[in-house]
């Protein structure tokens, strides 16, 4: 590979190469034997950004990429540049293709732009698109782009303000340096201000870091990372984020989360997001009426909006991204995505008199110290009487017992404040407040019939879990009900269903409550009975998420995440006919960890049998070497759905 590199130090930047020069390359990076799995391998990838004063930014990129199976032709049989033209302009420059019999043809389709794919928001995204046309294992393509603007929709101005980041003279990036296929180069080069303070971080890696002076200017330094021989990781399910664990480039020139604190609560008070109008404030005050103290008032407003508001995104004009669309406007069209649904909740929550803010959070991802924008979801802050902040999440919480949703527990936020505030973390939320209990009193006739009363409470997000048996059409409940148990024993005979009204979440924790009788459930002989407690199986599995879990995973190299802290207790009460004494029960079963516990049982008293388990999940991510534990509890209690047990006489 040394003639690869050799020619890359030469020439990645250069926008003309011979394309006689790329053959070597071509044909040094390897096939399906040097990179099993992969569709395609990216020679190399090259971007260039050039910053102005204000923060607008030109972007050339240049990227050469090797077909290796007829999947990766059809890939690449269209070049798509996604972008959205309220914040930046894209061009295909030019699109070559290298065939394997050694011919160059360059593409002289028309670039087409059509509106791109959207489902649930619909913000005017657009596709800039080229027909490649038929490629085939062994073939290349060369692409170069320029973009000149900035991801996100922000106010709209005149000429090029539009493309002038939101917190204007700034400039923030974050390059992932990882794929899902390989790159065996990739270069970012950044040309800025030296009066600009840049600061820039590599997480989870190492690249090769070079700056320099412009030698076209002396105010400006260039900025240049490259990582060779990039190769996609594999991650078992449910490990954390990618960009957790691989390398990837953080660059701002914001000093602080404090400063970037500040310029958002200006950017959406200067906007007058927050300001109540007349009818706004006069709906409020008739939907407080009912409210017993401030709990009450904050639960009333998160509630109705989180319930009555949609999520749907449509463009609205000014006021996309970073700006949250004002009360009026989603008081009036009751729709919007997670900014809007933040925007009205503090607008109403200010018009109860309480001191509420905006905050950016990023579900699913870690944010790092750096002060680039690792947001992609929008909440809303109250400020108790106590002086206390309190988190509050409308998109996250329909039909939710909670006010702020614990699936995103360990997760970090930036509220925008008028002093500014740092970096913070949510908390994590004791699996109790996640509770799920499952009790029984069962009898096993003497022809191994089983009369069974079940019955099931939750709260919090396991309450969710369990509620959503009733998330489809009213007609459907009786089916969804029935199938849980069904799930379990097809041939059960259900008697009666009874339940707490879906529609009154907020009165209590949800309840059901069933019997039920299944035929020919034990083996019973003249000497023995053989037969699992109903609820050793995996009752209700919607509310026990941890029991979906790949435990043949000896080992985990990185953090992985659950769906939330939860607390699981099951108790059943079995009568039995007489066979009282032990031919064999199950051992019983013990996990103790810090954030980990599980308690596994079987006690025989006289005719009757008492099976209990508790299982208490302590958090939502756990670090790797936590790993081992969480398995073992998920075994033991898949363990007992499978283990019979013996009584004789």
């Amino acid at each position: 590979m040394n003639r690869f590199f050799s020619f890359l130090l030469l020439s990645i930047f250069s926008i003309t190469c011979f394309s006689q020069d790329y053959w070597g390359i071509v044909s040094d990076a390897g096939t399906t034997k040097d990179h099993a799995g992969a569709n395609y391998v990216t020679i190399f990838d090259s971007t260039s950004v050039f910053m102005e004063e204000t923060g607008l930014s030109y972007y050339d990129n240049h990227y050469l990429t090797k077909v290796l199976t007829f999947k990766g032709a059809r890939d690449f049989s269209v070049i798509k540049v996604d972008y959205d033209p309220l914040s930046a302009y894209v061009e295909i420059n030019e699109v070559k293709i290298y065939r394997k019999n050694g011919d160059v043809e360059t593409v002289t389709n028309p670039v087409l732009d059509y509106v791109a794919p959207a489902r649930m928001i619909y913000w005017g995204a657009s596709q800039k698109m080229i027909e490649v046309g038929y490629l085939e294992p062994g073939d290349a393509v060369e692409v170069k782009t320029f973009k000149k603007g900035y991801t996100y929709a922000l106010l709209q101005g005149d000429d090029d303000d539009k493309y002038i980041p939101p917190m204007r003279g700034h400039y923030y990036d974050i390059v992932p340096f990882w794929s899902s296929q390989p790159i065996l180069t990739k270069v970012y080069s950044l040309n800025i201000l030296k009066e600009k303070f840049l600061q820039y971080k590599v997480y989870n890696g190492t690249l090769a870091m070079v700056d320099n002076d412009d030698p076209n200017n002396s105010l400006r330094k260039i900025y240049t990372f490259t990582m060779n021989n990039i190769k996609p990781m594999k991650l078992p399910a449910a490990t954390v984020a990618h960009s957790d664990i691989e390398a990837k480039l953080l660059l701002s020139t914001s000093p602080d989360w404090e400063a970037k604190s500040r310029w958002f609560y200006g950017v959406n008070e200067d906007y007058g997001s927050f300001n109540p109008t007349p009818e706004l404030q006069a709906y409020v005050n008739e939907l407080l009426i009912p409210a017993k103290d401030e709990t009450d008032s904050i639960s009333i407003l998160t509630h109705w909006v989180a319930d009555n508001m949609r999520y749907s995104g449509i463009s609205m004009g000014p006021g996309e991204g970073y700006t949250l669309h004002n009360a009026e406007m989603n008081f009036t069209d009751r729709c919007g995505v997670c900014k809007d649904k933040a925007s009205l909740l503090i607008a109403m929550l200010r018009a109860a008199g309480f001191e509420s803010y905006a905050a950016m959070t990023m579900a699913g991802e870690r944010i790092d110290r750096i002060p680039a924008d690792q947001f992609n979801h929008s909440v809303t802050v109250v400020k108790r009487r106590n002086g206390e902040f309190e988190l509050l999440d409308p998109t996250w919480v329909p039909n939710v017992r909670e006010l702020w949703s614990s699936a995103e527990q360990q997760q970090n936020y930036l509220i925008g404040l008028p002093e500014g505030a740092d970096l913070m973390e949510t908390p994590i939320s004791a699996p109790e407040n996640h509770y799920v209990y499952m009790t029984a009193k069962s009898e096993i006739q003497n022809d191994g019939t089983l009369v069974c009363e079940f019955h099931i409470t939750a709260e919090g997000q396991s309450d969710a879990s369990v509620r959503g048996v009733f998330g489809a059409r009213y007609s459907e409940w009786k089916n969804n009900l029935e199938s849980e148990i069904l799930n379990i024993d097809p041939r059960a005979k259900i008697i009666s269903v009874t339940h707490t009204d879906s529609e009154k979440y907020l009165e209590q924790p949800v309840e059901i409550t069933y019997k039920f009788t299944i035929p020919n459930y034990a083996i019973v002989t003249a000497n023995e009975i053989i037969f699992v407690p109903f609820l050793a199986k995996p009752v209700f599995r919607r509310a026990m998420a941890h029991l979906n879990y790949d435990t043949s995973i000896e080992k985990r190299e990185h953090a992985f995440r659950d769906r939330c802290s939860r607390l699981v207790v099951i108790k059943e009460e079995i009568t039995v006919p007489e066979y009282s004494k032990i031919g064999f029960l199950p051992l019983a079963k013990k996990v103790d960890s810090k954030y980990i516990k599980y308690d596994g049982k079987y006690l025989l008293n006289g005719r009757t049998l008492n099976f209990t388990q508790t299982a208490s999940l302590g958090k939502r991510i756990y670090e790797a070497d936590e790993w081992i534990p969480y398995k073992n509890l998920v075994n033991a209690q898949n363990a007992y759905s499978k283990e019979s047990v013996i009584l004789i006489k």
